[in-house]
């Protein structure tokens, strides 16, 4: 990875620069980070070393640019058209671009963008939902080749799937924020945006924890050394295919606690076997009903990213597809939700053991319940 900074400074525009680190930073040595100026290092694609090589080189990994500003910035459009002349002339290197202003994009890019370039990703932030529905949207309309989404600073739940399903974006990551006055991130705001990415396919990664981290209900203060190491130790990053979420460890709820939560939720608690429910558990006998749960099990819920996942589940029809609304059993959303076994991971046998001996639990719960 490589850093490249043609200007330095910016001008905070939402939520997410309030606890800017530019501003941060510049402040500890006096500096006004509001002041927008070139830098020495504007032309650092095309400098050479002493034997006339590239100090830049594709063996470095891609060129994050204009981490001390933003691209977009209207305070520097004057520079810009010399920095797509340098990315143009240095196709050989991979160039990411993060940005808050995308609605400044089209006024931004070069004549011969066309509906992209194939060395450029574009990177747009989204730090809650309402900067979501509004970015994103636009992101997704754009003359884009390479489309990535960063969620940092994470300030709250952000539902994206509609604009993750349109199939334009690459990747997702999030992360909380960093500093002595940053704002907590949840863990369960992690869970449901690399929920959303598995369920479209798109690789996904948690970056960092940030200073203030909230799990299980607990808020923790983590040291800024910590911030990358905690976030890549818990293994909730996703790439499709490589049985990533196998690294996640978690632990199944106690089972009276489990149920005991269950009859609290208004959701959870209508569903009920209905009398021809009952006559076909009679007819059949609880041991081919469970093999019927066993084959459902298998067959629509144990894959990585079961096909049409949240949805997949009809609400009535067999009794076994009731028992897994009325227990949680019947998406890998809820699964993670309820019983904590990671979204993303192909299921064990143990862990489908699990699941039919729940829904088998409530079953004969019902039976019993005349």
């Amino acid at each position: 990875m490589s850093i490249w900074n043609p200007w330095h400074g910016c001008r905070k525009i939402s939520a997410g620069c309030l606890n800017c680190y530019v501003y941060r930073r510049d402040e500890s040595i006096g500096k006004d980070a509001s002041v927008v100026s070139k830098t020495g290092d504007y032309d650092l694609p095309l400098k050479k070393n002493r034997q006339g090589s590239y100090k830049l080189t594709a063996e470095d990994g891609v060129v994050f640019c204009c981490m001390t500003s933003d691209f977009f910035l209207d305070a520097a459009d004057e520079w810009r058209q010399g920095c797509w002349d340098m990315m143009r002339e240095r196709q050989d290197l991979s160039f990411h671009i993060i940005t808050k202003r995308i609605d400044r994009f089209e006024q931004c890019i070069p004549p011969d963008w066309g509906e992209g370039w194939d060395n450029v990703t574009i990177c747009c932030t989204c730090e809650n939902q309402d900067r979501t529905d509004y970015r994103l949207p636009l992101f997704l309309k754009l003359p884009i080749k390479h489309r990535e989404v960063i969620c940092e600073p994470m300030l709250g739940e952000i539902n994206m799937e509609k604009y993750l399903s349109a199939g334009l974006i690459e990747h997702v990551s999030c992360g909380g924020e960093s500093g002595p006055d940053a704002r907590p991130c949840d863990l369960r705001w992690i869970q449901e945006v690399r929920r959303e990415c598995i369920r479209c396919g798109i690789p996904f990664t948690f970056r960092q924890t940030g200073a203030v981290f909230i799990k299980d209900g607990r808020t923790y203060h983590l040291d800024r050394k910590l911030h990358l190491s905690q976030a890549k130790k818990s293994g909730y990053s996703y790439i499709p295919g490589m049985s990533m979420a196998d690294a996640i460890k978690y632990t199944l709820p106690d089972r009276r606690a489990l149920f005991d939560r269950l009859k609290r939720s208004d959701f959870r608690s209508r569903f009920h076997l209905a009398c021809k429910d009952r006559q076909y558990i009679a007819e059949k006998g609880l041991d081919t009903i469970q093999s019927h749960a066993r084959d459902f099990v298998e067959k629509r819920l144990s894959t990585e990213n079961p096909e049409n996942d949240g949805k997949q589940t009809p609400m009535k029809g067999h009794p076994v597809f009731v028992a897994q609304h009325a227990t949680a059993c019947c998406c890998r959303s809820c699964l993670e939700k309820w019983h904590n076994i990671p979204a993303g991971k192909v299921l064990t046998k143990e862990e489908q053991a699990y699941i039919v001996s729940v829904l088998m639990e409530w079953i004969e719960a019902e039976m019993n319940n005349v």
